[in-house]
């Protein structure tokens, strides 16, 4: 069965914008969008139409840092501590995440495989296109050791991800730097692992034909993963202290040369630490996005929703701080659809509105060109066809 959609405008790419236009889906998949009379006349007559005279259809929205596990509460740590069963409520997020336009959402930490069982769940229905990476890689004691990936030797090491890759892992996680989440543990400008301990987790996880994400605040630990073969930095701070930085200009270099991209997993609590460091501060610690996109860094789009305040439901507030840095929204949009299925080697499936592709489809009130707030009015969202 064919799904027409028209819309007022389509965005096969932010930068390439079509007026009156249309996208038609078959089987799950693109089989063209561009101007509505070319591709209404490919729709079969007994087509499913979505007509959204005011609207606009673009890719639908990706998050590639979340952790499904937590709940977005104060008391984060406590609830997950205490609840036996996570799956019901890790469901509950991932399908609040559709419903808030996002498509394809990677998952960098859990206890006992959960996104894994997350995605089985939900086989045959509506959901985000689901990436797992299963326990993160750390030390005894260190960062979110109560995911259950503490290791202390390289075999151990190799042995975790070999679980990891065994329950169905589409990505390596390693806990590069310490993070404030962990009490006890390392500061988060401190590192974890070196540059050749991290060479055992690259080297190993690419014998299964999965890259590696690292979380890496420090400045020293994000150069130590850039050197040992990463293919994404997470959070990418360059911090030295508690309010220094050392941006790298050379590491940036090799970042963007070897096509290693960094997510900032800021999400809408960006205005509130704003508030409370001052712009100063602010600036210091967010200005490493246009820092590291002038030196050719792709960026990802990634809020690490399920932390205190971190919400699933509002990419919108977490893509407004990318405006306030000064990025024109036609690079947000690209940063948020197409950039971030690049970097996670998804460029080929998904991120554009291109026959052939899957079909993921975000159908928004208004113009995200024109506003970002577009994007918190969904009409309709697709996930590889399939519908809300």
């Amino acid at each position: 069965m064919d799904t027409l959609i028209t819309a007022g405008r389509v965005l096969p790419r932010p930068a390439t914008p079509v007026d009156d236009g249309a996208v038609l889906v078959r089987d799950g998949v693109i089989v063209a969008a561009g101007p509505r009379a070319d591709v209404v006349a490919q729709a079969a007559p007994d087509a499913v139409r979505h007509d959204f005279p005011t609207g606009t259809a673009l890719a639908g929205l990706f998050n590639v840092h979340v952790h499904l596990a937590f709940d977005a509460s104060r008391e984060v740590l406590a609830h997950f501590s205490e609840t036996e069963d996570l799956l019901d409520g890790a469901r509950s997020r991932l399908t609040s995440m559709l419903r808030s336009g996002v498509t394809t959402v990677r998952d960098l930490g859990d206890r006992g495989h959960l996104g894994a069982a997350v995605r089985r769940s939900f086989e045959g229905s509506a959901a985000p296109r689901l990436l797992v990476s299963g326990p993160p890689i750390t030390v005894p004691g260190g960062h979110c050791h109560f995911f259950g990936g503490e290791t202390a030797s390289d075999g151990e090491i190799r042995a975790l991800i070999d679980a990891n890759a065994a329950a169905g892992a589409d990505v390596i996680k390693v806990m590069a730097s310490g993070g404030q989440l962990t009490e006890g543990g390392a500061d988060m400008w401190e590192s974890q692992f070196d540059t050749r301990q991290l060479r055992v987790v690259t080297e190993h996880a690419a014998a299964h034909g999965l890259p590696v994400a690292a979380h890496a605040h420090g400045a020293d630990a994000i150069e130590a993963a850039v050197e040992a073969g990463v293919s994404t930095v997470e959070h990418c701070s360059f911090l030295t202290g508690p309010r220094s930085f050392d941006r790298r200009p050379e590491v940036a270099e090799r970042m963007a040369a070897r096509g290693i991209s960094a997510c900032s997993t800021s999400s809408r609590n960006w205005r509130v630490i704003v508030e409370k460091l001052g712009d100063d501060v602010a600036q210091a610690m967010y200005g490493r996005l246009p820092w590291l996109e002038e030196h050719g860094v792709r960026l990802l789009s990634g809020t690490d929703a399920g932390l205190p305040g971190s919400v699933f439901d509002d990419p919108v507030g977490a893509l407004e701080l990318y405006e306030w840095l000064g990025f024109p929204r036609r690079r947000i949009l690209e940063i948020a659809t197409e950039d971030s299925a690049a970097g996670l080697g998804l460029g080929g499936v998904t991120g554009r509105l291109e026959a052939g592709l899957a079909a993921d489809v975000l159908v928004v009130e208004g113009d995200p060109l024109a506003s970002l707030a577009a994007l918190r009015n969904p009409l309709l969202v697709l996930a590889q066809g399939r519908s809300t």
